[in-house]
Protein backbone atom coordinates (compact mmCIF):
# COMPACT_ATOMS: atom_id res chain seq x y z
CA UNK A 1 0.00 0.00 0.00
CA UNK A 2 1.35 3.55 -1.10
CA UNK A 3 2.12 6.08 1.71
CA UNK A 4 -0.04 8.97 2.39
CA UNK A 5 2.14 11.65 0.79
CA UNK A 6 0.41 14.98 0.47
CA UNK A 7 -0.01 16.45 -2.98
CA UNK A 8 1.33 19.97 -1.54
CA UNK A 9 4.05 18.17 -0.04
CA UNK A 10 4.86 16.60 -2.75
CA UNK A 11 4.43 19.72 -4.77
CA UNK A 12 6.87 21.73 -2.43
CA UNK A 13 9.74 19.10 -2.84
CA UNK A 14 9.48 19.18 -6.43
CA UNK A 15 10.20 22.61 -6.48
CA UNK A 16 12.81 22.22 -4.41
CA UNK A 17 14.43 19.74 -6.90
CA UNK A 18 13.50 21.74 -9.74
CA UNK A 19 15.29 24.98 -8.66
CA UNK A 20 18.35 23.32 -6.85
CA UNK A 21 20.02 22.65 -10.40
CA UNK A 22 21.18 24.65 -12.55
CA UNK A 23 21.42 22.60 -15.04
CA UNK A 24 17.86 20.31 -15.00
CA UNK A 25 17.16 17.22 -13.73
CA UNK A 26 15.48 14.36 -15.27
CA UNK A 27 12.67 12.09 -14.70
CA UNK A 28 13.79 9.72 -13.60
CA UNK A 29 15.59 11.34 -11.35
CA UNK A 30 12.86 13.29 -9.92
CA UNK A 31 10.99 9.84 -9.49
CA UNK A 32 13.91 7.87 -7.83
CA UNK A 33 14.73 11.12 -6.01
CA UNK A 34 11.82 13.34 -4.39
CA UNK A 35 9.61 12.90 -1.78
CA UNK A 36 6.52 11.89 -2.82
CA UNK A 37 7.45 10.34 -6.25
CA UNK A 38 10.02 7.97 -4.59
CA UNK A 39 7.99 7.02 -1.83
CA UNK A 40 5.63 5.92 -4.52
CA UNK A 41 7.87 4.13 -6.75
CA UNK A 42 9.10 2.36 -3.19
CA UNK A 43 5.42 1.55 -2.30
CA UNK A 44 5.41 -0.34 -5.93
CA UNK A 45 2.90 2.29 -7.10
CA UNK A 46 2.65 1.64 -10.98
CA UNK A 47 4.83 3.73 -13.02
CA UNK A 48 1.86 4.85 -15.00
CA UNK A 49 0.65 6.52 -12.30
CA UNK A 50 3.86 8.14 -10.97
CA UNK A 51 4.41 9.39 -14.04
CA UNK A 52 0.57 10.97 -14.19
CA UNK A 53 1.04 12.50 -10.79
CA UNK A 54 4.72 14.34 -12.36
CA UNK A 55 2.48 15.54 -15.47
CA UNK A 56 -0.44 17.14 -13.62
CA UNK A 57 2.33 18.49 -10.90
CA UNK A 58 3.96 20.19 -14.06
CA UNK A 59 0.64 22.25 -14.94
CA UNK A 60 -0.08 22.97 -11.51
CA UNK A 61 3.45 24.76 -11.17
CA UNK A 62 2.66 26.69 -14.73
CA UNK A 63 -0.92 27.45 -13.27
CA UNK A 64 0.97 28.99 -10.41
CA UNK A 65 3.19 30.96 -12.72
CA UNK A 66 6.22 28.89 -11.96
CA UNK A 67 8.47 29.20 -15.03
CA UNK A 68 9.23 25.36 -15.66
CA UNK A 69 11.70 24.95 -18.11
CA UNK A 70 12.54 21.63 -20.21
CA UNK A 71 14.96 21.08 -22.69
CA UNK A 72 17.39 17.75 -24.18
CA UNK A 73 21.09 18.57 -24.03
CA UNK A 74 22.26 19.03 -27.54
CA UNK A 75 23.84 15.43 -27.48
CA UNK A 76 19.88 13.46 -27.20
CA UNK A 77 17.91 15.80 -29.29
CA UNK A 78 15.61 13.41 -30.03
CA UNK A 79 15.40 11.68 -26.79
CA UNK A 80 12.51 12.46 -24.48
CA UNK A 81 13.99 10.24 -22.04
CA UNK A 82 16.76 12.51 -21.54
CA UNK A 83 14.55 15.67 -20.99
CA UNK A 84 15.78 18.25 -18.04
CA UNK A 85 13.29 20.35 -15.98
CA UNK A 86 14.66 22.97 -14.01
CA UNK A 87 13.27 26.25 -12.34
CA UNK A 88 15.18 29.27 -13.12
CA UNK A 89 16.01 31.59 -9.44
CA UNK A 90 14.56 34.57 -9.78
CA UNK A 91 12.02 34.67 -12.12
CA UNK A 92 7.74 34.40 -12.53
CA UNK A 93 5.68 34.05 -15.53
CA UNK A 94 2.97 36.63 -12.63
CA UNK A 95 3.20 39.85 -13.84
CA UNK A 96 1.00 41.10 -11.14
CA UNK A 97 2.92 43.17 -8.12
CA UNK A 98 3.19 41.61 -5.07
CA UNK A 99 0.95 43.70 -2.09
CA UNK A 100 1.25 42.72 1.59
CA UNK A 101 -1.45 43.34 4.02
CA UNK A 102 -0.59 43.60 8.05
CA UNK A 103 -2.07 40.31 8.17
CA UNK A 104 0.10 38.90 5.85
CA UNK A 105 3.00 40.30 7.30
CA UNK A 106 2.33 39.10 10.58
CA UNK A 107 2.46 35.32 9.35
CA UNK A 108 5.57 36.08 7.45
CA UNK A 109 7.25 37.07 10.87
CA UNK A 110 5.47 33.92 12.32
CA UNK A 111 7.57 32.00 9.60
CA UNK A 112 10.31 33.92 9.73
CA UNK A 113 10.56 32.95 13.73
CA UNK A 114 10.07 29.06 12.77
CA UNK A 115 12.48 28.74 9.85
CA UNK A 116 15.87 29.20 9.89
CA UNK A 117 17.52 30.36 6.80
CA UNK A 118 19.32 27.63 4.92
CA UNK A 119 17.70 24.78 6.76
CA UNK A 120 17.19 21.40 5.96
CA UNK A 121 14.54 19.17 7.05
CA UNK A 122 15.49 15.31 6.60
CA UNK A 123 13.82 15.08 3.50
CA UNK A 124 15.14 17.60 1.14
CA UNK A 125 18.56 16.90 2.96
CA UNK A 126 18.05 13.49 1.18
CA UNK A 127 16.88 14.50 -1.95
CA UNK A 128 19.85 16.99 -1.73
CA UNK A 129 22.42 14.08 -1.53
CA UNK A 130 20.96 11.78 -4.29
CA UNK A 131 21.07 14.49 -6.38
CA UNK A 132 24.25 15.27 -6.00
CA UNK A 133 25.20 11.70 -6.07
CA UNK A 134 24.18 11.68 -10.07
CA UNK A 135 25.97 14.57 -10.78
CA UNK A 136 23.32 17.38 -10.26
CA UNK A 137 25.19 20.66 -9.45
CA UNK A 138 23.12 22.03 -6.72
CA UNK A 139 23.88 25.74 -6.59
CA UNK A 140 21.14 27.10 -4.68
CA UNK A 141 20.34 26.34 -0.86
CA UNK A 142 17.31 24.53 0.15
CA UNK A 143 14.95 25.95 2.65
CA UNK A 144 13.64 22.47 4.52
CA UNK A 145 9.71 21.49 4.48
CA UNK A 146 10.03 21.40 8.45
CA UNK A 147 10.43 23.60 10.43
CA UNK A 148 13.85 23.85 12.97
CA UNK A 149 13.10 23.50 16.18
CA UNK A 150 15.50 25.40 18.82
CA UNK A 151 16.70 24.96 22.27
CA UNK A 152 15.15 27.75 23.70
CA UNK A 153 11.94 25.44 23.85
CA UNK A 154 12.21 21.54 24.87
CA UNK A 155 9.29 20.49 25.34
CA UNK A 156 8.23 21.15 21.43
CA UNK A 157 10.00 17.77 20.32
CA UNK A 158 7.80 15.37 22.85
CA UNK A 159 5.15 17.53 22.39
CA UNK A 160 5.11 17.00 18.35
CA UNK A 161 5.57 13.43 19.05
CA UNK A 162 2.30 13.09 21.02
CA UNK A 163 0.18 14.99 18.66
CA UNK A 164 1.60 12.39 15.90
CA UNK A 165 1.25 9.51 17.77
CA UNK A 166 -2.56 10.28 19.79
CA UNK A 167 -1.02 10.28 22.85
CA UNK A 168 -1.37 11.65 26.21
CA UNK A 169 1.37 13.84 27.57
CA UNK A 170 2.74 14.99 31.29
CA UNK A 171 4.65 17.78 32.54
CA UNK A 172 4.73 20.18 35.33
CA UNK A 173 3.08 23.95 34.22
CA UNK A 174 3.59 26.98 36.78
CA UNK A 175 0.45 29.08 36.45
CA UNK A 176 0.49 32.56 36.83
CA UNK A 177 0.18 33.98 40.29
CA UNK A 178 1.34 30.45 42.16
CA UNK A 179 4.47 29.20 43.43
CA UNK A 180 4.54 25.39 43.03
CA UNK A 181 3.78 23.73 39.50
CA UNK A 182 0.86 21.77 39.04
CA UNK A 183 1.11 18.31 37.03
CA UNK A 184 -1.00 18.43 33.80
CA UNK A 185 -1.82 15.29 32.29
CA UNK A 186 -3.49 16.14 28.69
CA UNK A 187 -4.52 15.18 25.18
CA UNK A 188 -2.35 17.45 23.08
CA UNK A 189 -4.89 19.23 20.22
CA UNK A 190 -1.76 21.43 18.36
CA UNK A 191 1.52 23.40 19.12
CA UNK A 192 1.00 27.31 17.71
CA UNK A 193 3.31 30.29 17.50
CA UNK A 194 1.45 33.04 18.82
CA UNK A 195 2.61 36.33 19.91
CA UNK A 196 6.22 34.91 19.26
CA UNK A 197 5.70 32.26 21.71
CA UNK A 198 4.63 28.22 21.31
CA UNK A 199 0.98 27.54 23.18
CA UNK A 200 -0.08 24.00 23.08
CA UNK A 201 -3.71 23.84 22.72
CA UNK A 202 -4.47 20.83 24.42
CA UNK A 203 -7.62 18.94 26.54
CA UNK A 204 -6.94 18.77 29.91
CA UNK A 205 -7.82 14.61 31.82
CA UNK A 206 -9.23 13.60 32.91
CA UNK A 207 -11.61 16.54 33.41
CA UNK A 208 -11.81 17.12 29.28
CA UNK A 209 -11.31 21.10 30.08
CA UNK A 210 -9.77 22.86 26.99
CA UNK A 211 -6.29 24.41 28.18
CA UNK A 212 -3.99 26.77 26.48
CA UNK A 213 -0.27 26.38 27.77
CA UNK A 214 2.18 28.16 27.61
CA UNK A 215 5.66 26.30 26.60
CA UNK A 216 7.88 28.42 28.41
CA UNK A 217 5.82 28.26 31.78
CA UNK A 218 6.30 24.08 31.46
CA UNK A 219 9.15 23.56 34.32
CA UNK A 220 9.36 19.55 33.53
CA UNK A 221 10.26 17.59 30.93
CA UNK A 222 7.38 16.46 29.23
CA UNK A 223 6.24 12.75 29.12
CA UNK A 224 4.73 11.19 26.40
CA UNK A 225 2.20 8.32 27.91
CA UNK A 226 0.93 5.24 26.89
CA UNK A 227 -2.23 6.37 26.84
CA UNK A 228 -4.51 7.24 23.73
CA UNK A 229 -5.11 11.18 23.35
CA UNK A 230 -8.62 12.04 22.43
CA UNK A 231 -8.33 13.57 19.37
CA UNK A 232 -9.15 17.32 18.11
CA UNK A 233 -13.48 17.73 17.49
CA UNK A 234 -13.97 20.11 14.00
CA UNK A 235 -13.53 23.72 14.47
CA UNK A 236 -11.82 23.22 18.16
CA UNK A 237 -8.58 24.11 17.21
CA UNK A 238 -9.78 27.18 15.10
CA UNK A 239 -12.42 28.30 17.34
CA UNK A 240 -8.93 27.98 20.57
CA UNK A 241 -6.44 29.86 18.19
CA UNK A 242 -9.29 32.23 17.95
CA UNK A 243 -9.59 32.54 21.59
CA UNK A 244 -5.40 33.73 22.04
CA UNK A 245 -6.44 36.21 18.94
CA UNK A 246 -9.09 37.37 20.83
CA UNK A 247 -6.98 37.87 24.21
CA UNK A 248 -4.24 39.68 22.30
CA UNK A 249 -6.35 42.45 20.94
CA UNK A 250 -8.23 42.81 24.38
CA UNK A 251 -5.62 43.88 26.44
CA UNK A 252 -2.94 46.52 26.43
CA UNK A 253 -0.26 47.55 27.94
CA UNK A 254 1.13 51.01 27.96
CA UNK A 255 5.45 51.38 27.74
CA UNK A 256 7.41 54.50 28.38
CA UNK A 257 10.43 54.43 26.07
CA UNK A 258 13.88 55.79 25.40
CA UNK A 259 13.06 57.94 21.52
CA UNK A 260 15.03 56.47 19.17
CA UNK A 261 15.79 53.03 20.54
CA UNK A 262 15.46 49.60 19.43
CA UNK A 263 12.52 48.47 22.35
CA UNK A 264 11.13 52.32 20.59
CA UNK A 265 11.11 50.79 17.11
CA UNK A 266 10.05 47.09 17.92
CA UNK A 267 7.43 47.93 19.98
CA UNK A 268 5.64 50.36 17.70
CA UNK A 269 5.92 47.89 15.29
CA UNK A 270 4.04 44.97 16.86
CA UNK A 271 0.45 44.94 15.42
CA UNK A 272 -2.18 47.37 16.66
CA UNK A 273 0.45 49.19 18.63
CA UNK A 274 -0.23 53.09 18.70
CA UNK A 275 3.05 55.68 19.28
CA UNK A 276 2.27 58.77 21.31
CA UNK A 277 5.45 61.00 21.85
CA UNK A 278 7.70 58.17 24.37
CA UNK A 279 4.83 55.97 24.99
CA UNK A 280 4.10 52.98 23.02
CA UNK A 281 0.70 50.90 23.41
CA UNK A 282 1.16 47.22 22.71
CA UNK A 283 -1.43 44.57 22.78
CA UNK A 284 -0.40 41.71 24.71
CA UNK A 285 -1.70 37.78 25.75
CA UNK A 286 0.24 37.26 28.82
CA UNK A 287 1.66 39.54 31.31
CA UNK A 288 4.34 37.65 32.37
CA UNK A 289 5.70 36.99 28.99
CA UNK A 290 5.46 40.39 27.72
CA UNK A 291 7.50 41.35 31.32
CA UNK A 292 10.27 39.03 30.36
CA UNK A 293 10.34 40.29 26.84
CA UNK A 294 10.80 44.18 28.28
CA UNK A 295 13.31 43.28 30.64
CA UNK A 296 15.35 41.82 27.98
CA UNK A 297 15.27 46.03 26.50
CA UNK A 298 16.87 47.05 29.95
CA UNK A 299 17.17 50.74 30.28
CA UNK A 300 15.49 51.40 27.10
CA UNK A 301 12.33 50.81 28.81
CA UNK A 302 11.69 53.51 31.64
CA UNK A 303 7.64 52.75 32.34
CA UNK A 304 5.22 49.79 31.96
CA UNK A 305 1.57 49.73 32.87
CA UNK A 306 -0.96 47.97 34.12
CA UNK A 307 0.25 46.84 37.60
CA UNK A 308 0.40 42.71 36.36
CA UNK A 309 2.56 43.77 33.32
CA UNK A 310 5.11 45.99 35.93
CA UNK A 311 5.10 43.17 38.50
CA UNK A 312 6.27 40.58 35.39
CA UNK A 313 9.00 43.20 34.74
CA UNK A 314 10.69 44.24 38.00
CA UNK A 315 10.47 40.08 38.56
CA UNK A 316 12.18 39.01 35.51
CA UNK A 317 14.93 42.41 36.12
CA UNK A 318 15.31 40.81 39.94
CA UNK A 319 15.96 37.23 38.26
CA UNK A 320 18.75 38.66 36.15
CA UNK A 321 20.13 40.64 38.49
CA UNK A 322 20.29 37.71 41.24
CA UNK A 323 21.88 35.57 38.06
CA UNK A 324 24.96 37.56 38.22
CA UNK A 325 25.38 38.80 41.72
CA UNK A 326 27.49 36.15 43.75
Amino acid sequence: MAPTIRPEDRLFHLILALMASTHGVSKEQILQTVRGYRDDVEAGVQRSTVERRFERDKDILRELGIPLETFTPADDEGNNKNTLYRIPSGQSTDSEPLELDAQDIRLLNTAAAVWREGSLSLDARLTHTKLASYGVDITEPLLGFLPMITARDPALENLRRGLAETRQVRFDYLTPGTEEPKTRTCSPLSVVLHEGRWHLLAREEPSGWERTFLLRRMVSPVDVLDDAAHPAQSGQIERMSRELDERYWAQTAHITVVPGSVAASELSHRPGSTVSGDAVTVHYTDALALGSELAAYGPDIRGVWPEDVASAHREALQRVVAHHVD
